[in-house]
């Protein structure tokens, strides 16, 4: 097969690298030289375009990409009409309203006729618009931070992750109008044999990211109490049961989801459950 799938990631910072870490975490190996701006996977048909983020949304319209991966608060500022197939579950920040720290506030009515200094404009108009408050923006491509304390504006609208960055610049977060993520996208332009191509690939992306998701585990139960463990065990289907060595004992395997692990384990050791042996899961095909 000579057609290759054509995919976008940010060019550089925390985001390109985790994309990266995802494809190879599926099983693609690509060569990844210093300032390129395309190469070509080794093992799947599969060509990389390094971008910059608020470029890709326009060459996904073009169709000179099929699928991009990039932050949905990206998508939200400047793609909403692209189609979100994968949710990816890091790079994970939220995209808030913030003031200088010394400042009272009360409710997002306080931004009434002030100054907005953002790199996200149509994603703060919209939601300010929805809660009936004008405000001025000014439009930063770059560290908006330092907008207040210049003077420039009375608060900004920018991503925030760990909020040290707000901190630093002795602002505070008052607003979180969303949350984000990196998510898969896709071209409406793709073609049918791509999109072919795109199935197999959003295959093994599930199956990363549902073994991320998922613990194996195996334990020792006594067979009275089998009953009641397998009650507690979500499992895939149905749990794995071995008999032990030691008459009237039996191993069980089974997989627990990450959200809800601490409180199954705690639940099975009620039940009877021993010897509990926790392992990560690489990849989970269903």
């Amino acid at each position: 097969m000579n057609t290759k799938i054509r995919i976008a990631v940010q060019k550089s910072g925390r985001l390109n690298e985790k994309s990266l870490a995802l494809l190879e975490n599926c099983g693609i190996s690509i060569d990844n030289g210093q300032d390129q701006l395309k190469t070509t996977a080794r093992d799947f048909p599969l060509e990389v375009f390094y971008l910059r983020n608020g470029d890709i949304p326009q060459y996904l319209r073009d169709g000179v990409i099929d699928i991009a991966i990039l932050g949905e608060n990206t998508l939200i500022e400047k793609g909403e009409d692209l189609q979100i197939i994968e949710r990816l579950g890091f790079s994970k920040c939220k995209v808030s309203l913030a003031i200088p720290k010394n400042e009272s506030y009360t409710s997002v009515k306080d931004f009434e006729g002030k100054r907005i200094a953002t790199s996200y404009p149509n994603t703060v108009s919209r939601y300010l618009k929805e809660k009936g408050v004008s405000v001025e923006l000014h439009v930063i491509n770059g560290s908006v931070e330092i907008a207040p304390n210049i003077g420039l504006a009375d608060g900004i609208c920018d991503i925030v992750s760990s909020g040290s960055t707000l901190f630093k610049n002795n602002l505070k977060e008052v607003e979180v109008m969303l949350t984000s993520e990196a998510v898969l996208t896709v071209s409406p332009k793709i073609s049918e044999e791509r999109k072919e191509i795109l199935e197999k690939l959003r295959f093994r992306i599930r199956s990363v990211l549902k073994g991320k998701q998922s613990r194996y585990v195996l334990m020792n139960v006594p067979n009275d109490k089998l009953d009641a463990v397998f009650q507690i065990l979500p499992g895939m289907r149905s749990p794995t049961v071995l008999p032990l060595a030691e008459e009237g004992w039996s191993s069980v395997h089974s997989v627990i989801d990450q959200h809800k692990f601490w409180d199954v384990i705690d639940q099975l050791k009620i039940a009877g459950a021993e010897g509990i042996l926790v392992c990560p899961i690489e990849k989970m095909v269903l």
